[in-house]
């Protein structure tokens, strides 16, 4: 595939454009099927959704399903197999996925077999039955008859796939995200909730609504109450990060480019508590932990008036982590420069954004629904460090697109989607004009989705021709 002439990456940090085409068009959501999702990393799932031997479930994107396995005890690639959902002999699904279902999953599974012909496949993808095959002449083998595999990797505790057999390792592709990431021990997480919803704008649109911080101001005004959203944004190799900055970089401080920072005014004790706060109850109790929000509670109480910033904040994580400690939650050792370079929140390409605290994460994921390039599946689900044995039970759940159902500030966010998506049809648009510091996560996205399509480069924004 010929490259299309992107931009260097360091020119990210200068005004640059790029097409619509990959939010509005048919033809490119169909290019997507064959130039993208068959050659890409993408996260299927979490590990302890399939803990015991025998447990599976689905991941579909696109055209494409795949079964993912569990055919022996760890938490390691090797006690997972991944295959194509579809019988070698006439192309049947072995396991149905009806439009609209988000995944298909089960226990105990000791085979697979076709519903069509009845050929049965091992938990190996061997196949183990095929009737009368004596009919072929001899013309069969393992190689033909076999399901065919996807390679298969574990990072976090999730699950990753890629179509690609000759794809570079998963840690490769990770690269700095992965070695930055790693330090938060996102494996010993579970989930708190998780929710999907069909919703109507393309997969990109969805996803870039959680891309950076420059629309809180415009989007999520109460939150400017608490606390300063300028941010930063960074390219890293195929991926990014976001975190929050400040334009006078003398009140920068290790911890401050995250979601646990101090609020705003003239007594940083009470506004980081009423920040916190209100990040937690209004994220549908994700972003942070009830514990972070107990300490920081009593910072007013356990501080005097007048404390500086910076102490308040290696308290509040003092105390907090203590909290955790006499309930069985064990903080990770975090390096300062680790948490300096760890931000607010990555984008892993494709499609995966993790906005990551020592003791949490609020994550998202969106895809392709069907041919229409107006629609995606939409997921959001919070994962967090618990006791040993009192993780909460949970399941995808299926919701509207609510304040109720998701919170205040989630209802927000899908409050722009489907209207950007409308409004980048119009012909008044004369296409994005994405921030340079604030914004380089999505244009590093765009340079790198250029790459696979080999279309759509981004390119220096020339005032001129618009």
């Amino acid at each position: 595939m010929n490259k299309p002439f992107n931009v260097p990456v360091e020119d990210l940090e200068r005004a640059v454009t790029y097409p619509t085409e990959a939010f509005l068009s048919r033809d490119y959501l169909e290019a997507e099927k064959h130039l993208l999702w068959p050659h890409v990393w993408q996260m299927a799932e979490r590990i302890e959704d399939i803990p015991d031997v025998g447990d599976w479930f689905t991941y579909n994107v696109a055209d494409d399903s795949i079964i993912i396995l569990r055919v022996a005890p760890g938490d390691g690639a090797e006690a997972l197999r991944a295959f194509h959902n579809v019988c070698p002999h006439r192309g049947r699904q072995l396991v149905n996925t009806p439009d609209g279902v988000h995944s298909v999953r089960g226990k105990g599974r000791r085979n697979f077999v076709c519903g069509f012909h009845g050929w049965t496949y091992d938990t190996s993808g061997a196949n183990s039955y095929i009737l009368d095959p004596q009919d072929w002449g001899g013309a069969l083998n393992p190689e033909c008859t076999s399901l065919t595999p996807v390679k298969l990797g574990v990072w976090g505790g999730w699950i990753f796939v890629n179509m690609d057999l000759a794809a570079e390792p998963l840690e490769a592709f990770l690269g700095d995200a992965g070695r930055i990431l790693s330090h938060f021990a996102l494996d010993k997480m579970r989930y708190k909730w998780r929710k999907w919803t069909v919703y109507p704008c393309n997969w990109k649109t969805g996803l870039e609504a959680f891309m950076e911080p420059y629309h809180v101001a415009g989007t999520h005004t109460q939150l400017l109450a608490y606390g300063d959203y300028y941010a930063y944004s960074k390219a890293y190799g195929m991926h990014g990060v976001s975190g929050f900055d400040q334009r006078n970089p003398e009140f920068q401080m290790s911890q401050s480019s995250s979601v646990t920072r101090a609020g705003k005014g003239d007594d940083p004790r009470r506004s980081t508590y009423e920040l916190i706060r209100e990040n937690y109850e209004t994220l549908a109790n994700a972003a942070s932990t009830e514990t972070l929000v107990n300490a920081a509670s009593r910072l007013v109480d356990e501080l005097p008036e007048g404390t500086p910033a910076s102490e308040i904040i290696a308290h509040w994580m003092a105390s907090a982590r203590r909290d955790d400690a006499a309930r069985g939650v064990i903080w990770p050792e975090i390096p300062p420069e680790i948490m300096a370079e760890a931000g607010l929140a990555w984008h892993v390409f494709p499609n995966m954004s993790v906005l990551h605290g020592i003791t949490f994460a609020l994550c998202y994921r969106a895809r392709p629904f069907g041919d229409d390039p107006d629609q995606c599946i939409f997921e959001s689900y919070a994962i967090e460090r618990y006791p040993e044995g009192e993780e909460p039970v949970t399941e995808w759940e299926q919701s509207e697109p609510t304040a109720e159902n998701w919170g205040s500030v989630l209802a927000q966010d899908f409050s722009n989607m489907q209207w950007v998506q409308k409004g980048m049809k119009s012909h008044g648009f004369r296409g994005p004009l994405p921030n340079p510091h604030q914004e380089r996560k999505i244009t590093n996205f765009h340079r790198n989705l250029a790459n696979f399509m080999g279309r759509g480069a981004v390119s220096l924004l020339d005032p001129a021709k618009r």
